[in-house]
C-alpha cells in the first residue's frame, strides 16, 4: 500500500489573482482540490513545507491526506506551478481520491545491472529513451518505480516496454510497444565492422585465388606427359 503523507491546509474564502497574491505575500500557497463529483475547494499552504514536499521527490505521484477544517482530504498532485525567478511553488492542484480509486499516473523508471551490460562492457553507452512510463492503477497502490533490467544487452540493441514486467495491478497506458532504453555504440564502432567484415571476405577469398594455379599446374603436367608417350613408343617399335 502507498505510503500516505499529511499535509496541512486552511480553507481561501476567496479566490482571482489578488487573492492570490495576499497568500503569497503571507508565506503561502494558493491551491485547489477537485474532483470526485465533488465542487472545487480553494486552500492554501505553507510555502516552506510544500517547497519541502516537492524537493523531496515524486510529489506527483504521492498520496496525501490534506487536513482541512479538522476534515481530512485524501488528493494526490496533479500539476504545480514554480516562480520563474525564484523558483518557489506559487500553486498547485490536488484532486480528490475516493475509496478504491483508480488513476493515471506517470511513474519513473529505474535500470539495473547497467554496468554489467555486455555492450556497455565494449564501449558502448546507456541511452534512456523513456524516463518515465504512463500507467493506470489503484490510487493506494502506486509503485515507486518500475524496473528494468538492462544487464543482457549488446551494442545496437534495445530494451522495450514489453520487455518489462510490471507491478501487479498496473497497466501501461501505451498503445504501442515503446523503446526504454537502448545501448549506443562507441565512437568509430561502425567503420570497425566494416574493416572486420572486409578483412573477413578477404582472408575467404584467398585460398580459392590460390587453388587456380594448382589447377593448371596440373592441367599443364597432363599435357606435358602425353606429348612424351608417342615418343617412348616409337623407340620400342625400332
Amino acid at each position: 500500500m502507498a505510503t500516505v503523507r499529511e499535509l496541512k491546509a486552511t480553507a481561501r474564502p476567496k479566490s482571482g489573482k489578488g487573492a492570490a497574491r495576499a497568500e503569497r505575500r503571507a508565506g503561502r500557497v494558493p491551491a485547489v482540490i477537485y474532483g470526485n463529483n465533488q465542487p472545487p475547494q480553494p486552500i492554501s499552504v505553507e510555502e516552506a513545507e510544500l517547497r519541502q514536499r516537492i524537493l523531496a521527490g515524486r510529489f506527483l505521484t504521492t498520496i496525501f491526506d490534506v487536513s482541512l477544517e479538522g476534515k481530512k482530504h485524501r488528493v494526490i498532485p496533479r500539476d504545480f506551478h514554480l516562480d520563474p525567478v525564484k523558483d518557489t511553488p506559487i500553486h498547485v492542484d490536488f484532486m480528490r481520491l475516493g475509496e478504491g480509486a483508480t488513476i493515471r499516473v506517470s511513474i519513473p523508471l529505474r535500470l539495473l545491472k547497467a554496468d554489467v551490460a555486455p555492450g556497455v562492457k565494449r564501449g558502448g553507452t546507456v541511452n534512456l529513451v523513456t524516463h518515465a512510463i504512463d500507467v493506470e492503477c489503484a490510487a493506494d497502490n502506486i509503485p515507486q518505480f518500475i524496473e528494468a533490467d538492462v544487464g543482457g544487452l549488446e551494442i545496437s540493441h534495445s530494451l522495450h516496454l514489453s520487455d518489462v514486467k510490471l507491478p501487479s495491478g498496473v497497466k501501461p497506458l501505451a498503445r504501442e510497444d515503446v523503446t526504454l532504453v537502448t545501448i549506443v555504440p562507441p565512437s568509430g564502432y561502425a567503420e570497425e565492422l566494416k574493416a572486420a567484415a572486409a578483412a573477413a571476405a578477404g582472408g575467404a577469398a584467398a585460398p580459392a585465388a590460390g587453388a587456380a594455379p594448382a589447377a593448371g599446374g596440373a592441367a599443364a603436367g597432363a599435357a606435358a606427359a602425353g606429348a612424351k608417350a608417342p615418343a617412348g613408343g616409337g623407340d620400342k617399335k625400332k
